[in-house]
């Protein structure tokens, strides 16, 4: 190679680490380099978003640990506005989850971390905050109403005393002669020897009441 060969050489990495420089200049506090050239730009710093949900899902929720308990326990740290616990409409035993709204975000993101994992009952309680978005409207509904389960006995009573047509009460006889026969058979299949009770009754509804006008 001849010197002045090597002298444009030299010139052109001079070039180069100049330019590179300069771009590394340029790009210095940046926070993304363009896809296709171009000045590097710096991203406007945004706010954080601000903290408003004021709903708490509670999991974990031992026996015994119900509304007026949860009032009076979770009251220390703010006002509540909303509480609910997620019930069996059968039964009307607690499903151990509920929700609790406070009035103040700030509280709720408080009790959300001081409540997360606390030992209560020798349950540890599972306690987020929902996004305001997640809340579904009907979480609320049959707050601060006292649940009464049905009373299943009665239904079953009442159907079985209401009054019933001709073809009504040939079906209902015809499912229990159904399900005596079943039995019969289970008792045979067995190998036990026991003669089963005839079913008394008629296959005809008994008269119905008759109303007179005073």
């Amino acid at each position: 190679m001849g010197v002045k060969a090597k002298k444009a050489m030299k010139k052109n990495l001079k070039k180069a680490t100049s330019k590179l420089s300069v771009a590394s200049n340029k790009t210095e506090g940046a926070d993304f380099l363009p896809l296709e050239g171009g000045p590097a730009r710096k991203l406007p710093a945004q706010p954080l978003p601000e903290n408003t949900a004021t709903v708490l899902y509670i999991g974990r929720i031992p026996h015994g640990f119900y509304e007026k308990e949860m009032e009076g326990f979770f009251g220390q740290f703010g006002t509540i506005k909303n509480l609910r616990i997620a019930r069996n409409k059968r039964t009307g035993k607690s499903k151990h989850f509920g929700f609790i709204e406070f009035e103040s975000p700030e509280v709720a993101k408080i009790v959300a971390d001081t409540m997360h994992n606390y030992l209560l009952c020798e349950h540890l309680l599972q306690v987020s905050l929902i996004p305001p978005e997640h809340v579904r409207p009907n979480i609320w509904k049959g707050f601060n109403y006292r649940f009464k389960p049905l009373d299943f006995v009665q239904i079953e009573r009442k159907n079985h005393d209401k009054e019933r047509t001709l073809e009504e009460h040939r079906k209902l006889v015809e499912k229990i002669l159904k399900r005596d026969e079943k039995r019969r058979k289970r008792i045979e299949a067995a190998g036990l020897d026991y003669e089963c009770p005839e079913i008394v009754g008629s296959d005809q509804p008994g008269p119905k009441k008759i109303k007179f006008d005073d």
